[in-house]
């Protein structure tokens, strides 16, 4: 895709300082670990699924990245599942964000906890750094291709190699009146949890700001940067849990 196509296709999008700002704004809506966020279906599940995955595919795993973590919703769920202390990194676009995990991680965990407030994109550190990455509801906000392709590289050379990376998010679909039924059915689920109205709040939100990929794209993308064993754990409606074990 060319310069001038790309700028066509996202160039409406929100930009990461704005969609920062929302979320310095909207803390509480992310801290409930019980609930997770309830515009994503299937939370807690996909939570306590993601975390029994993570420590059974990486049993020795004591290095943690927590990308676009939020409250800490999903390190919260792994620490409370593991034997020992973690090292955790935590990386988010929002202050506000970071400081709530830390305050919530400190209380339960007594290993290092690391924050970096930015775009997970300008993020560095050591290769094979990180025996488990996690990161829900944060890739839908990459672009183009070549956004989607630099970032999953990067994930996998953070990676010691047996580790893991366990994706949570909003997917498109390949088929459009697949697509087409899918929405649909969020669209259902999101007027029966809070009216018409929330309906209409979460469609503009995620109109401005995110621009998912599916989950075929995702899994091919996963094996071609050199991933080797890949599993979905869950999927429902628009959104998917799946993960990748590096070799």
């Amino acid at each position: 895709m060319d310069a001038k196509n790309i700028k066509d296709t996202y160039g409406n999008k929100s930009s990461v300082d704005q969609i920062r700002e929302r979320f310095d704004r909207e803390v509480g809506r992310f801290a409930e670990l019980n609930t997770g966020q309830q515009s994503t279906m299937d939370a807690p599940l996909v939570m306590d699924l993601m975390a029994r995955a993570a420590l059974s595919s990486s049993p020795k795993a004591h290095k943690i990245l927590d990308i676009g973590c939020g409250a800490g919703n999903h390190s919260l769920k792994l620490r409370m599942l593991s034997q020992i202390d973690l090292d955790i990194t935590l990386v988010d676009l929002s202050q506000p964000m970071l400081d709530m995990a830390f305050q919530r991680l400190s209380e339960i965990n007594h290993g290092n906890i690391s924050l970096w407030q930015g775009d997970f994109r300008h993020f560095s550190a050591e290769s094979e750094a990180y025996d488990i990455v996690l990161a829900a509801a944060v890739f839908h906000h990459l672009r183009d291709d070549n956004d989607w392709l630099s970032t999953f590289q990067k994930v996998f050379d953070l990676l010691a190699s047996g580790g893991s990376i366990w994706i949570s998010d909003l997917v498109t679909h390949d088929c459009q009146p697949v697509q087409n039924l899918m929405w649909e059915r969020y669209a259902e689920y999101l007027i029966q949890l809070g009216g018409i109205g929330y309906q209409k709040h979460v469609f503009e939100y995620i109109d401005l700001e995110d621009s998912p990929r599916s989950l075929n794209y995702q899994i091919d993308l996963l094996r071609s940067v050199g991933f080797g064993t890949i599993e979905v754990l869950h999927k429902n409606c628009c959104f998917a849990a799946f993960g990748a074990v590096k070799p």
